[in-house]
């Protein structure tokens, strides 16, 4: 059994770990900008310096914003600043870099602007006079309100002593078996066999079900229906997901289906579809808000005496009696796992928790939303990526092992894997579902034999151990390979060639390069870019990291991994999990583009290389530059 107390305690010290290595990350990257020779542009991912400031004005949640406006400088630097993370401002002295104070967060993204919301006039006034003086940069901040969340839940998560969370958490922890109760066998005639079990299970459980979701194996389309059965016995219940996107794209879901959602979070974070479900959009349109908006209105123009007081009450009763309203009338209450903390969750509990993408959540986060809720419903697949920790001792302590990996590895009787999948020609899919799913995966019989052309194979690596391929470090101490990037893109060209040009158009055929490496996909976009032969097809193929890709698929997939020497060092190619990812994205065509000698130093690598030796064509690229022969 696990102690409760050093259970906490333990993660406690983590999430701490992980805080403090962001902090010195992102203080010695700040240390380290120094001061530029005259004219010279920082176009980082996460920095742009210098900026101008543009005009200023109110957004329709009453916040002062203002537009930046920078160089764009490098096209392919992947812009990190994304709507509702966290800025600060600061400008190059002689002595170094200076930081401004204010806490902002960006609202919009353009092509070469953003605008950014701002704690009150005074930031405003502060960053003119401070422009005036200074050239100004703009560089994301740290969101310092996660980790408090996640330390204040963890906490919490120990301290609880109601019954029914305790006993969720001692079944989650190990401490308790699952219970089970023994309901009538329903029927989803539209869903597979797998989908039905999964959410027979889910209805069943009294603290924890997983439905596992491989690649392409409708997940999504499963928890939904789960939450609409789930409905037809409880009044309402909570879902969540560890990222703003993912609680928008299952919240979308269920309102297609007619389920009344309220969104809760931060509206600049949320997608234009869910705004009209966001609880400000809601509380701005509820049918008493005119009345608080005409007192709130006089409160401020000056009233005075005992009507101040009366004015006060009547307000407070108007915003309780319009809190409640929008909560009563929710079937489903969505938001991030932070977001779960919100001042408007306080006191708010749950029958059933559904947890989204939780393979990539935190456990941290996931104890904020554990607490709001009697038993909990995860979705995710643990042999996908895992979610992002960059402390190495915070990793290694654990943080990167997901509630849901845990449960999995505690619990097997609780986990439904979805077995069908809708995405990939079978040998695409075979590989995959041997070496992580136990090869209980099987394709539809609507794609497992779809490929581009009949004469062609869905499998092909490209070997360039041959070649004079070497690989380097790039400027953002990621990875990249001129050569190999070049023959990446002369092999889309080729292929392309190969279905006809005409048929790719007319068919709207997609397309996606795939890379570990930040470098290797910058330099790959560059090149792409200088060919007039793509300019046509530009909407039909997406270059980007595997961390990018997770979530998508194309008909055509081609992998540069990009690693090459002798000593067989393959760095983060290591994590299975990523590969997982990018070798399941392609719906009809899997190209791989890699130095087979270099990766053959790991076994899976090598036994990848040998099912497609037996299901695909291996062909080595001779040293002479000569046509490649299979």
């Amino acid at each position: 059994m696990n102690n409760v107390s050093t259970y906490f305690a333990r993660l406690r010290e983590l999430v701490a770990l992980e805080l403090k290595e962001e902090q010195q990350a992102y203080r010695r990257t700040f240390e380290q900008r120094g001061l530029p020779l005259t004219g010279a542009l920082i176009c980082e991912p996460a920095c742009r310096y210098p900026i101008s400031l543009g005009d200023s004005s109110y957004n329709p949640l009453g916040q002062l914003t203002v537009q930046l406006r920078f160089d764009v400088g490098d096209e392919e630097t992947e812009l990190e600043f994304e709507p509702g993370k966290p800025v600060t401002f600061f400008y190059l002295h002689a002595d170094g870099p200076k930081e401004l104070p204010h806490q902002c967060y960006v609202e919009l993204v353009g092509d070469g602007t953003l605008t950014v919301s701002l704690p009150g006039k005074g930031a405003m006034q502060s960053l003119r006079d401070t422009a005036n003086r200074h050239e100004l940069g703009v560089q994301l901040g740290i969101d310092n309100t996660s980790f408090r969340v996640m330390e204040e839940a963890l906490r919490a998560a120990e301290h609880n002593d109601n019954e029914r969370f305790v006993r969720l958490r001692d079944v989650l922890i190990g401490n308790r078996h699952p219970a089970f109760r023994n309901l009538p066998r329903i029927s989803f005639p539209w869903l597979n066999p797998s989908q039905q079990d999964a959410i027979q299970k889910v209805i069943e459980c009294q603290e924890v079900s997983i439905v596992h979701g491989p690649p392409g194996t409708g997940k999504t389309t499963t928890l939904v229906e789960a939450i609409i059965e789930t409905l037809q016995r409880e009044t309402q219940v909570l879902v969540c997901a560890p990222s703003n996107a993912a609680v928008d794209w299952i919240s979308e879901q269920l309102m297609r289906r007619g389920i009344h959602v309220l969104r809760v979070g931060n509206p600049l974070r949320m997608s234009d579809e869910m705004l009209d479900c966001s609880y400000e959009r809601r509380y701005a349109s509820h049918p008493d808000y005119h009345e608080l908006w005409s007192i709130r209105k006089t409160l401020r123009d000056g009233a005075k005496g005992e009507r101040v007081h009366q004015l006060r009450k009547r307000e407070m009763e108007l915003e309780i009696k319009i809190n409640a309203d929008l909560f009563e009338q929710a079937r489903v209450v969505s938001c991030t796992l932070i977001g779960s903390a919100y001042r408007l969750m306080e006191r708010r509990r749950f029958s059933t928790l559904f947890i989204d993408e939780a393979a990539q959540a935190l456990e941290p986060a996931c104890w904020a939303a554990v607490l709001r809720a009697d038993r909990v419903v995860m979705g995710g697949d643990h042999q996908q990526l895992s979610p992002t920790v960059k402390s190495l001792e915070a990793a290694r302590g654990g943080l990167d092992d997901t509630l849901m990996q845990k449960v999995v590895g505690l619990w097997p009787q609780c986990v439904s894997l979805l077995t069908m999948q809708y995405r990939m020609n079978e040998d695409i899919m075979g590989f995959s579902s041997r070496w992580f799913y136990d090869g209980r995966l099987q394709a539809a019989p609507e794609v497992a034999q779809r490929q581009v052309s009949p004469l062609d194979t869905p499998l092909m690596w490209l070997d360039t151990s041959a070649l004079d391929h070497s690989e380097h470090e790039s400027r953002d101490n990621s990875r990249s390979n001129a050569d190999e990037a070049r023959l990446v893109i002369h092999t889309l060209r080729d292929y392309i060639e190969m279905i006809s040009p005409q048929k790719v158009e007319s068919e709207r055929m997609d397309f996606g390069i795939i890379t570990p490496y930040r470098g290797q996909a910058r330099l790959l976009r560059r090149l792409l870019k200088m060919q007039h032969y793509f300019r046509r097809l530009k909407r039909q193929i997406t270059v980007g990291t595997v961390d990018g890709f997770q979530g998508q698929e194309r008909d055509v997939i081609v992998i540069s991994l990009v690693r090459a020497n002798a000593a067989g060092q393959i760095g983060f190619l290591r994590d299975l999990r990523r590969m997982n990812v990018a070798i399941t994205r392609a719906r009809m065509k899997l190209i791989i583009v890699g130095n087979a000698e270099t990766l053959g130093h790991h076994r899976f690598y090598r036994a990848l290389a040998e099912y497609i030796r037996r299901h695909g064509e291996m062909v080595t690229l001779p040293p002479t530059g000569d046509q490649p022969q299979a």
